[in-house]
């Protein structure tokens, strides 16, 4: 399976989500290479630190650029390959999107981030035309973690008006454990926050299902 992350707006933790399943998918058992091609490498540099860490490896390539053929070519070698694609519309997100199964944006849920929603669904339409096959789903992410539910119902009313997208029900919550997690090269599910851990464990469940 290829799992994108990525979208046109920077900021709503692409690379932190992109880290963070991978970390579950592996604890889980499942064989994971995580592609990093976005052109700032923070997903390699999150490596880096998880190598230097001694903590468990989860295998990692970059390529910028086309990169339809490299996440092609590694899901014949792994059961899972996660493709951190930055945030911006770029000839590495829309390569990503015609050799993905599932495209994971992440979305904040403020104007700024739910105004791409427009560009983004046209990109997307583009690819399905191609890539028959993508599944395409967002999840709010750095929500307030004291939201008030009416956040989460605008940002559904605005996802009505593009079927091709599908709101994820799990949300991302804004915690400080996330960022220390990905300056230590963890997942939080390597760390001591409950609340976190099923956060992202949800996530994954919801993604991907149940994993044998």
């Amino acid at each position: 399976m290829i799992l994108l992350v990525g979208g046109e707006k920077g900021g709503a933790g692409k690379s932190t989500l992109g880290s963070n399943l991978a970390v579950v998918m592996a604890k889980r058992g499942v064989d994971v290479m995580l592609l990093d091609a976005d052109p700032q490498g923070t997903a390699s540099k999150w490596i880096g630190r998880r190598n230097d860490a001694g903590l468990p490896v989860i295998h990692c390539a970059q390529k910028t650029g086309e990169v339809f053929a490299t996440a092609k070519d590694l899901a014949k070698r792994y059961e899972l390959v996660i493709i951190d694609a930055g945030g911006r519309d770029s000839k590495e997100l829309r390569s990503a999107m015609m050799a993905a199964d599932v495209m994971l944006m992440p979305i904040q849920a403020s104007i700024a981030d739910l105004e791409t929603l427009e560009h983004m669904s046209e990109v997307i339409g583009m690819a399905k035309s191609i890539n028959m096959g993508l599944q395409v789903k967002a999840v709010i992410t750095r929500a307030p973690t004291n939201p008030s539910i009416t956040e989460v119902a605008e940002a559904r009313e605005l996802l009505a008006d593009y079927p091709e997208i599908e709101l994820a029900g799990s949300i991302i919550r804004d915690r400080k454990i996330y960022r220390d997690a990905l300056l230590e090269g963890r997942g939080v599910v390597e760390m001591d926050n409950g609340k976190a851990r099923a956060e992202v464990q949800l996530l994954s469940y919801e993604i991907f299902g149940e994993v044998e």
